[in-house]
């Protein structure tokens, strides 16, 4: 019972969204090698996000929490996202590293990017 729960979860999370914009570009028009590029940088936005906003939590990684037995508590920043932990002393330290936020930044970038050039190709050939 908890695959089928599972794959309906995966069904509903990621192959409804990933086809409802696959076959809105093709009916519009747009090449498959700008639909693959603006899916696959868009999933890595939505899943690197993810993971730097809930690094610091220790119930999704306990043992390898960078707060976790420090007697500090962990802080979550969605956008842009971040995870930290504030300590006894009240200051905040992130748990991510720069080159994490790297990705994070340059997939968000390709993102829009490649949506903006979707809307320039567009006019173009209309």
């Amino acid at each position: 019972m908890n695959h089928i729960i599972l794959l309906l979860a995966v069904l509903a999370l990621f192959v409804m969204p990933t086809s409802l914009v696959w076959l809105v570009g093709r009916r519009a028009g747009f090449p498959g090698w700008m639909l693959l590029a603006f899916l696959l940088a868009g999933w890595l936005t939505v899943f690197v996000g993810w993971s730097l906003s809930q690094r610091a939590q220790p119930f999704l990684f306990p043992d390898t929490s960078p707060c976790f037995g420090t007697r500090s508590t962990p802080v979550s920043q969605y956008f842009p996202p971040d995870s930290f932990c504030l300590h006894t002393d009240g200051e905040l330290r992130t748990v991510n590293g720069p080159d994490a936020k790297l990705v994070f930044w340059t997939a968000a970038t390709t993102t829009v990017a490649v949506a903006g050039a979707a809307v320039v190709w567009r006019r173009r050939r209309v």
